[in-house]
Order: C-alpha cells, then structure tokens, then sequence
C-alpha cells in the first residue's frame, strides 16, 4: 500500500475510509456510471463540509464568529485540511473516470452514427451511368499551341561579349 493510503486511513473513520477507497483504482474501473455519481456526490458533499468547518474555525480564530464550543475556537483545522484534501483527490479521480465514461460513450455514438452513414451512402444508388473515361486512366498530356522562340545564331553570346567589350573600354580610359 502507498503512502496515499495509509494517511487515508489515518485520517478518516471507517465509514468514510470505505467510500474514498472506492475511488481507487481496482475498485474504480469496476463502477458503473450512476454509483461513479452517487460516489462523487458524496465526496462533494463530504469536501464541502470539511470546508465549511475550516471556514467557521478560521472566522473564529479572527473573531468574527463565536465558538461553538469551547474546544471550537481552539482546535486546530489542519486534520480537517488534510481531510478535505483526501476528498478533492478522491472527487477528482471519479470525476476523471465519469469522464472517461463520458467519453467512451460519445465516441462509440460518433462511430455508429458514421457506420450508419457510410451503409446508407453505399445502398444509395448511382444517379449518373459510368462514363467512358475512368478516374485511374489519369490526365492525358496535351501540347503547347504556341510557337517556340528561336533565337538568331548570330544573337547567341552577344550579351558576354558585349560585357567584355563594356569592361575592356572602362580599363582603357583609366
């Protein structure tokens, strides 16, 4: 057993120990959705409570509350700080699991809803006959109407050498 389990079980009586050990994991998967939700209602009402109890201690040490009884205003609310902490963890590992649920369900909805679709799609009967050119035959080249340039013989090299001509004037003026 871990860590987690024994502070559990330091920390909480039997009865309460039972419904936070339900939220573990062996026992976890095994719930079905609606007992998932009656868990996780009882851990949020058990979480509100412990933080209802810290706020009343807290606005009784300030003095804005009086005590409900004599050990009230002293106790500390630490035990009850790690206990409502032991609920939040044990909430949010249920309500991870009802999502997962949650998410299962719709995906196995979006998967038959498709299935419905693509079966209908394929019952469906064509509208057109075949034509003859099939998709698979690909696109057929076709060529260019426009004349190709030709370049004059005499044309070909003309811009180097004009270069050199250009570069051997700038040298003979310098």
């Amino acid at each position: 057993m871990g860590v987690e389990f024994a502070s559990e079980r330091k920390l909480l009586a039997e009865s309460e120990l039972a419904f936070v050990q339900n939220s573990h994991y062996p026992a976890l998967e095994g719930m079905e959705r609606g007992a998932l939700v009656d868990l996780a209602r009882w851990l949020r009402e058990q979480r509100a409570r412990a933080r209802g109890i810290i706020s009343t201690h807290r606005r009784v040490r300030r003095g804005k509350q009086d005590a409900r009884s004599a050990s009230a205003g002293e106790a500390s609310e630490r035990g009850i700080m790690a206990k409502k902490q032991v609920y939040a963890r044990a909430l949010k590992r249920v309500n991870a699991r009802i999502d997962a649920l949650d998410a299962e369900a719709k995906r196995a909805r979006a998967v038959a809803t498709m299935r419905a679709a693509l079966a209908a799609r394929q019952a469906r009967a064509s509208h057109a006959p075949a034509s003859a050119v099939a998709a698979a035959d690909g696109m057929r080249p076709r060529p260019s109407r426009k004349p190709r340039p030709t370049i004059h013989g005499a044309r070909i090299g003309s811009v180097s050498q004009q270069g050199r001509v250009a570069q051997a004037r700038a040298d003979a003026r310098s």
